[in-house]
């Protein structure tokens, strides 16, 4: 499933992290590359350990906490702590597939990676290129959003990041440890969810079809979740 999450951050929590970010120590994206990503990515990644990016992180984190339709879509149960990246003069990243597990620098930290999101921190009219192409069975999806507007995706993806021609793509980007592993399982409910949430507006929570289907849904959830 491949989902847009509108205003992830507002106009001041994006001023807030790029101040923190802009001002910080950025280094080769490679540092967190395997040997085969690192033939595939070109890029600038802000130093993982800084102040900088455990603040900004934190800003995004709890930014996630206040989005509903995050959480109806992820089921989140790890994340792994956002990171930042920028791509500028030519720099891109070719097709590649996420990798299964990811591992802090801390090593306290293992995030089985279900799904994978890039939350944009720079308007899209301010660079030129850099679209991240997602691809599925349906072929291959560009992606170019406003600062603040995040994508979630399958880690499982094959995916590139277009080479930016003109001014810099600034994103901030991270992995998520989903309670339902399976992708097609997570749609279901993720459907399932919203059209309880449709229905609910027009027909209240105490209608006995919503309650059913609610009923449904968590015993989905239960049975799916991984324990």
């Amino acid at each position: 499933m491949l989902l847009q999450i509108p205003q992830v951050l507002d106009a001041d929590g994006v001023a807030r992290v790029r101040a923190l970010i802009d001002a910080g120590e950025w280094v080769d994206g490679n540092v967190t590359s395997g040997p085969q990503a690192a033939l595939a990515k070109r890029n600038a990644q802000l130093v993982e350990n800084s102040e900088a990016r455990a603040q900004a992180a934190d800003i995004v984190l709890r930014a996630l906490e206040r989005t509903p339709l995050f959480t109806a879509a992820a089921l989140p149960l790890k994340i792994f702590p956002p990171l930042f990246n920028r791509y500028e003069g030519g720099q891109s990243f070719a097709n590649h597939v996420d990798n299964a597990v990811r591992r802090n620098r801390a090593g306290d930290l293992n995030v089985r990676t279900d799904l994978s999101a890039t939350l944009f921190l720079a308007e899209p009219e301010s660079y030129e290129g850099g679209e991240l192409v997602v691809e599925d069975t349906y072929g291959g999806h560009m992606v170019k959003l406003a600062a603040g507007d995040m994508i979630l995706y399958p880690a499982s993806s094959l995916h590139h990041v277009r080479p930016v021609t003109s001014g810099a793509r600034v994103a901030s980007f991270f992995w998520i440890q989903s309670m339902v592993r399976e992708d097609v399982k997570r749609a279901l409910l993720f459907d399932l969810d919203m059209s309880i949430q449709r229905l609910a507006t027009k027909a209240g929570l105490d209608e006995p079809s919503i309650v059913s289907m609610t009923g449904i849904y968590h015993n989905l959830l239960r049975m799916w979740a991984e324990m």
